[in-house]
């Protein structure tokens, strides 16, 4: 993957980590869903602007990795898609104050070398 292409493909997963922690923000407000109330959650999530935004930013990530797919192999780019995983947690301790363990912290380094491990030449 020449650095163009990780730039687009960078830009791309830190879009769609984003768009996922909109859409755990606009969740939060809407509580938790049961068959009481989910037709009420549905029309609920329609006007709730981080959820709307959340799914724009991540159809746009999408679009992007779809560009990201016209310059890269899939057997490079699909498994390189797990750095998103990283992003996902970080952003989940920092910006929701999740708890991490020890063991947290191993997996993402497994995840962080499998990523290095594929992407480079």
């Amino acid at each position: 993957m020449s650095l163009p292409e990780f730039l687009l493909f960078l830009t791309a997963v830190i879009l769609s980590s984003s768009g996922q922690a909109l859409l755990k923000l606009g969740a939060s407000k809407l509580g938790r869903v049961n068959t009481g109330n989910f037709m009420n959650l549905i029309m609920n999530i329609i006007f709730t602007p981080e959820l709307i935004i959340g799914l724009l930013i991540y159809g746009l990530s999408a679009v992007l990795f779809i560009l990201v797919l016209t310059r890269v192999n899939l057997s490079v780019a699909g498994p390189a898609l797990s750095i998103s995983y990283v992003f996902s947690v970080l952003m989940g301790y920092f910006f929701f104050k999740e708890s991490l363990t020890i063991q947290h912290w191993i997996g993402l380094a497994f995840v962080m070398c499998g990523v290095i491990l594929v992407v480079r030449k």
